[in-house]
Protein backbone atom coordinates (compact mmCIF):
# COMPACT_ATOMS: atom_id res chain seq x y z
CA UNK A 1 0.00 0.00 0.00
CA UNK A 2 2.81 2.44 1.00
CA UNK A 3 3.39 2.72 -3.13
CA UNK A 4 -0.10 3.79 -3.68
CA UNK A 5 0.06 7.19 -5.62
CA UNK A 6 -2.66 9.94 -4.78
CA UNK A 7 -3.37 12.64 -7.52
CA UNK A 8 -6.10 15.00 -7.40
CA UNK A 9 -9.05 14.73 -9.09
CA UNK A 10 -9.45 18.14 -9.84
CA UNK A 11 -6.26 18.00 -13.16
CA UNK A 12 -8.31 15.44 -14.98
CA UNK A 13 -11.41 17.66 -15.24
CA UNK A 14 -12.68 18.20 -18.40
CA UNK A 15 -12.95 21.98 -17.44
CA UNK A 16 -10.28 23.80 -15.88
CA UNK A 17 -10.78 27.58 -14.75
CA UNK A 18 -7.37 28.51 -16.23
CA UNK A 19 -9.03 27.45 -19.55
CA UNK A 20 -7.47 29.67 -22.56
CA UNK A 21 -11.05 32.78 -23.93
CA UNK A 22 -10.97 32.84 -27.50
CA UNK A 23 -10.61 36.03 -29.15
CA UNK A 24 -14.43 35.97 -30.33
CA UNK A 25 -16.38 34.03 -28.03
CA UNK A 26 -19.19 36.51 -27.59
CA UNK A 27 -20.56 39.58 -29.22
CA UNK A 28 -22.98 42.19 -29.06
CA UNK A 29 -25.64 43.73 -31.64
CA UNK A 30 -27.88 46.26 -30.95
CA UNK A 31 -30.43 46.76 -33.41
CA UNK A 32 -31.07 43.47 -35.40
CA UNK A 33 -32.67 44.13 -38.73
CA UNK A 34 -31.63 42.43 -41.60
CA UNK A 35 -28.30 43.39 -41.67
CA UNK A 36 -27.98 42.46 -37.57
CA UNK A 37 -29.93 39.20 -37.96
CA UNK A 38 -27.15 38.35 -41.13
CA UNK A 39 -24.54 38.94 -38.51
CA UNK A 40 -25.83 37.31 -35.94
CA UNK A 41 -26.91 33.90 -37.72
CA UNK A 42 -23.02 33.64 -39.20
CA UNK A 43 -21.49 34.46 -35.86
CA UNK A 44 -23.65 31.74 -34.05
CA UNK A 45 -23.33 28.76 -37.00
CA UNK A 46 -19.36 29.88 -36.05
CA UNK A 47 -19.87 28.92 -32.65
CA UNK A 48 -20.11 32.07 -31.14
CA UNK A 49 -22.24 33.45 -28.88
CA UNK A 50 -24.34 36.40 -29.81
CA UNK A 51 -26.69 39.04 -27.42
CA UNK A 52 -28.88 41.56 -29.40
CA UNK A 53 -30.30 44.44 -28.59
CA UNK A 54 -33.71 45.33 -29.55
CA UNK A 55 -36.33 48.31 -28.01
CA UNK A 56 -38.81 46.07 -26.60
CA UNK A 57 -40.01 42.43 -26.50
CA UNK A 58 -42.17 41.89 -29.27
CA UNK A 59 -39.25 43.55 -31.82
CA UNK A 60 -36.95 40.84 -30.05
CA UNK A 61 -39.96 37.72 -30.52
CA UNK A 62 -40.42 39.31 -34.55
CA UNK A 63 -36.29 39.06 -34.75
CA UNK A 64 -35.75 35.53 -33.43
CA UNK A 65 -39.12 34.21 -35.84
CA UNK A 66 -37.47 35.57 -38.65
CA UNK A 67 -34.13 34.11 -38.29
CA UNK A 68 -35.56 31.02 -37.78
CA UNK A 69 -37.37 31.11 -40.85
CA UNK A 70 -34.16 32.22 -42.84
CA UNK A 71 -32.69 28.75 -40.86
CA UNK A 72 -35.81 27.40 -42.25
CA UNK A 73 -34.59 28.27 -45.95
CA UNK A 74 -31.43 26.65 -45.42
CA UNK A 75 -32.89 23.60 -44.29
CA UNK A 76 -34.99 22.78 -47.59
CA UNK A 77 -32.43 24.48 -49.89
CA UNK A 78 -28.95 24.24 -48.28
CA UNK A 79 -28.80 20.85 -46.59
CA UNK A 80 -29.14 22.50 -43.07
CA UNK A 81 -30.56 20.38 -40.36
CA UNK A 82 -33.17 21.14 -37.52
CA UNK A 83 -30.33 19.81 -35.14
CA UNK A 84 -28.09 22.46 -36.39
CA UNK A 85 -31.09 25.13 -36.14
CA UNK A 86 -31.47 24.18 -32.81
CA UNK A 87 -28.08 25.16 -32.12
CA UNK A 88 -27.45 27.91 -33.68
CA UNK A 89 -30.79 29.77 -32.07
CA UNK A 90 -29.77 28.94 -28.52
CA UNK A 91 -26.47 30.65 -28.70
CA UNK A 92 -28.67 34.21 -30.19
CA UNK A 93 -30.50 35.40 -26.85
CA UNK A 94 -32.26 39.28 -27.45
CA UNK A 95 -32.23 41.57 -24.62
CA UNK A 96 -33.28 45.57 -23.51
CA UNK A 97 -30.97 45.87 -21.40
CA UNK A 98 -27.21 47.48 -22.27
CA UNK A 99 -25.88 45.41 -19.10
CA UNK A 100 -25.95 42.10 -20.93
CA UNK A 101 -23.73 43.24 -23.27
CA UNK A 102 -20.89 43.19 -20.63
CA UNK A 103 -18.20 40.74 -21.32
CA UNK A 104 -18.80 40.63 -25.19
CA UNK A 105 -15.30 41.01 -27.11
CA UNK A 106 -17.05 43.31 -30.18
CA UNK A 107 -20.27 44.93 -30.29
CA UNK A 108 -21.50 45.77 -33.27
CA UNK A 109 -23.82 48.95 -33.56
CA UNK A 110 -26.38 48.41 -36.78
CA UNK A 111 -29.43 50.50 -36.60
CA UNK A 112 -31.77 51.27 -38.90
CA UNK A 113 -30.81 55.26 -39.12
CA UNK A 114 -33.84 56.95 -41.58
CA UNK A 115 -32.45 60.48 -41.17
CA UNK A 116 -30.94 62.43 -43.47
CA UNK A 117 -27.55 62.65 -41.10
CA UNK A 118 -27.32 59.41 -40.36
CA UNK A 119 -28.92 59.56 -36.84
CA UNK A 120 -25.10 60.86 -35.81
CA UNK A 121 -26.63 61.89 -32.41
CA UNK A 122 -28.39 58.78 -31.45
CA UNK A 123 -25.97 56.39 -32.80
CA UNK A 124 -23.02 58.28 -30.80
CA UNK A 125 -25.71 58.23 -27.47
CA UNK A 126 -25.31 54.11 -28.21
CA UNK A 127 -21.37 54.23 -28.43
CA UNK A 128 -21.59 55.86 -25.00
CA UNK A 129 -23.84 53.21 -23.69
CA UNK A 130 -21.88 50.27 -24.74
CA UNK A 131 -18.64 51.64 -23.76
CA UNK A 132 -19.98 52.27 -20.38
CA UNK A 133 -20.72 48.44 -19.72
CA UNK A 134 -17.77 46.99 -21.98
CA UNK A 135 -14.23 46.10 -21.04
CA UNK A 136 -11.95 48.66 -22.17
CA UNK A 137 -10.03 45.83 -24.43
CA UNK A 138 -14.18 45.14 -26.39
CA UNK A 139 -14.31 46.44 -29.80
CA UNK A 140 -17.16 49.04 -30.71
CA UNK A 141 -18.02 48.83 -34.35
CA UNK A 142 -20.60 50.31 -36.80
CA UNK A 143 -21.98 48.83 -39.53
CA UNK A 144 -22.70 52.58 -41.39
CA UNK A 145 -21.58 53.35 -44.46
CA UNK A 146 -22.39 56.69 -45.11
CA UNK A 147 -21.30 57.89 -41.61
CA UNK A 148 -17.82 57.65 -41.14
CA UNK A 149 -16.86 56.11 -37.88
CA UNK A 150 -14.02 58.90 -36.65
CA UNK A 151 -17.50 61.40 -35.69
CA UNK A 152 -19.56 58.38 -34.35
CA UNK A 153 -16.15 57.33 -31.73
CA UNK A 154 -15.31 61.01 -31.67
CA UNK A 155 -16.65 61.67 -27.51
CA UNK A 156 -15.85 58.01 -26.34
CA UNK A 157 -12.87 57.53 -23.82
CA UNK A 158 -11.30 54.68 -25.66
CA UNK A 159 -11.80 55.77 -29.12
CA UNK A 160 -8.60 53.27 -30.35
CA UNK A 161 -10.75 50.44 -30.30
CA UNK A 162 -13.66 51.97 -32.64
CA UNK A 163 -13.77 50.49 -36.35
CA UNK A 164 -16.30 50.57 -39.30
CA UNK A 165 -17.55 46.79 -40.68
CA UNK A 166 -20.11 47.05 -43.58
CA UNK A 167 -21.71 43.77 -44.20
CA UNK A 168 -22.88 43.29 -47.64
CA UNK A 169 -25.79 40.81 -47.47
CA UNK A 170 -27.97 42.26 -50.49
CA UNK A 171 -27.58 38.37 -51.56
CA UNK A 172 -26.35 34.62 -49.69
CA UNK A 173 -23.29 35.12 -51.80
CA UNK A 174 -22.52 38.16 -50.31
CA UNK A 175 -19.68 37.30 -48.14
CA UNK A 176 -17.39 40.52 -48.42
CA UNK A 177 -17.26 42.65 -45.42
CA UNK A 178 -15.89 46.36 -45.77
CA UNK A 179 -13.25 46.71 -43.07
CA UNK A 180 -12.76 50.73 -42.58
CA UNK A 181 -10.04 51.58 -39.80
CA UNK A 182 -10.99 55.17 -38.58
CA UNK A 183 -8.63 58.11 -37.69
CA UNK A 184 -8.32 56.82 -33.79
CA UNK A 185 -8.11 53.31 -34.73
CA UNK A 186 -5.62 51.25 -33.23
CA UNK A 187 -3.56 48.69 -35.43
CA UNK A 188 -4.73 46.22 -32.99
CA UNK A 189 -8.00 46.83 -32.71
CA UNK A 190 -7.63 46.87 -36.84
CA UNK A 191 -6.06 43.41 -36.95
CA UNK A 192 -8.67 41.83 -34.16
CA UNK A 193 -11.31 42.89 -36.36
CA UNK A 194 -9.91 41.50 -39.46
CA UNK A 195 -9.54 38.31 -37.59
CA UNK A 196 -13.14 38.09 -36.33
CA UNK A 197 -14.45 38.80 -40.18
CA UNK A 198 -12.13 35.71 -41.17
CA UNK A 199 -13.95 33.65 -38.31
CA UNK A 200 -17.55 34.40 -39.80
CA UNK A 201 -15.96 32.81 -43.56
CA UNK A 202 -15.70 36.64 -44.98
CA UNK A 203 -13.83 38.23 -47.07
CA UNK A 204 -11.51 41.35 -45.48
CA UNK A 205 -12.75 44.47 -47.82
CA UNK A 206 -9.78 46.96 -46.73
CA UNK A 207 -11.13 50.58 -47.38
CA UNK A 208 -9.88 54.07 -46.44
CA UNK A 209 -12.38 55.92 -44.53
CA UNK A 210 -14.75 57.74 -47.10
CA UNK A 211 -18.48 58.10 -47.04
CA UNK A 212 -20.46 55.59 -48.87
CA UNK A 213 -17.22 53.42 -48.98
CA UNK A 214 -16.70 51.36 -52.03
CA UNK A 215 -20.03 49.42 -52.01
CA UNK A 216 -22.63 52.21 -52.03
CA UNK A 217 -20.30 54.25 -54.11
CA UNK A 218 -20.25 52.35 -57.05
CA UNK A 219 -23.82 51.18 -56.56
CA UNK A 220 -25.80 54.55 -56.51
CA UNK A 221 -24.45 55.63 -59.53
CA UNK A 222 -24.84 52.73 -61.26
CA UNK A 223 -28.45 52.94 -60.14
CA UNK A 224 -29.52 56.32 -60.77
CA UNK A 225 -27.70 55.89 -64.66
CA UNK A 226 -29.96 52.87 -64.41
CA UNK A 227 -32.43 54.89 -63.66
CA UNK A 228 -31.79 57.51 -66.41
CA UNK A 229 -31.85 54.95 -68.96
CA UNK A 230 -35.48 53.80 -68.34
CA UNK A 231 -36.64 57.68 -68.24
CA UNK A 232 -35.28 57.91 -71.27
CA UNK A 233 -37.14 55.20 -73.07
CA UNK A 234 -33.63 53.29 -73.60
CA UNK A 235 -34.87 49.73 -71.77
CA UNK A 236 -37.40 48.41 -69.54
CA UNK A 237 -36.46 47.83 -65.84
CA UNK A 238 -36.28 44.06 -66.77
CA UNK A 239 -34.29 44.61 -69.86
CA UNK A 240 -32.32 46.90 -67.73
CA UNK A 241 -31.26 43.68 -64.98
CA UNK A 242 -31.07 41.31 -67.46
CA UNK A 243 -28.35 43.17 -69.51
CA UNK A 244 -26.67 43.53 -66.54
CA UNK A 245 -27.18 39.82 -65.39
CA UNK A 246 -26.47 38.50 -68.74
CA UNK A 247 -24.45 40.57 -70.32
CA UNK A 248 -21.96 41.90 -67.27
CA UNK A 249 -21.96 38.67 -65.24
CA UNK A 250 -23.78 39.97 -61.83
CA UNK A 251 -25.56 37.73 -59.74
CA UNK A 252 -28.41 40.85 -59.61
CA UNK A 253 -29.21 44.00 -61.72
CA UNK A 254 -29.21 47.36 -59.93
CA UNK A 255 -33.22 47.52 -60.04
CA UNK A 256 -33.19 43.92 -58.14
CA UNK A 257 -30.61 45.29 -55.41
CA UNK A 258 -32.14 48.50 -55.03
CA UNK A 259 -35.32 46.28 -53.91
CA UNK A 260 -33.68 44.12 -51.89
CA UNK A 261 -31.62 46.75 -49.64
CA UNK A 262 -34.88 49.40 -49.64
CA UNK A 263 -35.00 52.32 -51.80
CA UNK A 264 -35.94 54.92 -49.14
CA UNK A 265 -32.48 53.73 -47.07
CA UNK A 266 -30.89 54.28 -50.88
CA UNK A 267 -32.33 57.64 -50.86
CA UNK A 268 -30.86 58.39 -47.76
CA UNK A 269 -27.22 56.93 -48.79
CA UNK A 270 -27.41 58.64 -51.78
CA UNK A 271 -28.44 62.05 -49.69
CA UNK A 272 -25.65 61.99 -47.33
CA UNK A 273 -22.96 61.23 -50.18
CA UNK A 274 -24.03 63.63 -52.11
CA UNK A 275 -24.00 66.04 -49.07
CA UNK A 276 -20.62 64.67 -48.72
CA UNK A 277 -19.15 65.10 -51.73
CA UNK A 278 -21.23 67.52 -53.44
CA UNK A 279 -21.26 65.52 -56.80
CA UNK A 280 -24.36 65.38 -58.93
CA UNK A 281 -23.54 61.90 -59.59
CA UNK A 282 -24.89 60.74 -56.32
CA UNK A 283 -28.45 62.62 -55.92
CA UNK A 284 -31.14 60.37 -55.68
CA UNK A 285 -32.78 59.86 -59.29
CA UNK A 286 -36.11 61.60 -59.76
CA UNK A 287 -37.60 57.86 -60.22
CA UNK A 288 -36.30 56.92 -56.90
CA UNK A 289 -37.65 59.91 -55.05
CA UNK A 290 -41.06 59.15 -56.19
CA UNK A 291 -41.27 55.32 -55.41
CA UNK A 292 -40.38 56.45 -52.22
CA UNK A 293 -43.08 58.77 -52.01
CA UNK A 294 -45.66 56.30 -52.79
CA UNK A 295 -44.45 54.02 -50.30
CA UNK A 296 -43.15 51.40 -52.70
CA UNK A 297 -39.77 51.00 -51.46
CA UNK A 298 -39.27 47.46 -52.33
CA UNK A 299 -39.24 43.74 -51.39
CA UNK A 300 -40.22 44.85 -47.38
CA UNK A 301 -43.17 47.09 -49.02
CA UNK A 302 -44.38 44.84 -51.68
CA UNK A 303 -43.61 46.71 -54.61
CA UNK A 304 -40.87 48.88 -55.26
CA UNK A 305 -39.12 48.82 -59.36
CA UNK A 306 -41.09 45.50 -59.32
CA UNK A 307 -43.71 43.37 -56.98
CA UNK A 308 -43.22 41.11 -54.71
CA UNK A 309 -45.54 38.18 -52.75
CA UNK A 310 -46.01 38.29 -49.15
CA UNK A 311 -42.34 35.36 -48.79
CA UNK A 312 -40.60 38.64 -50.69
CA UNK A 313 -40.20 36.59 -54.45
CA UNK A 314 -40.84 38.37 -57.07
CA UNK A 315 -43.79 38.34 -59.28
CA UNK A 316 -43.31 38.02 -63.14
Amino acid sequence: MSNEIHEAIEEFGLIRKDKTKSLFSKIGIVGCGVVGQNIALAASSCGIEVVFLELNDEKISEVTAKMGRVLDFRIEHWGLTQGEKRAILSRITGTLDYSQLTGCDCVIEAVNAYTHDGNIAERKTIFKHIENVVAPDCIIATNSNTVEITELSSELTHRERTVCLHFLVSSPEAVAVEVVKGLYTSDVAYEKICQFVTMLRRKVIPVVESAGLVSVRLLVVLLNEACTAVMEGIASISDVDETMRIGLGMRMGPFEVADKIGLDKLELWMENVYNEFGDIRYKPSPLIKRLVRAKQTGVSAGKGFYKYDDNGHKIS
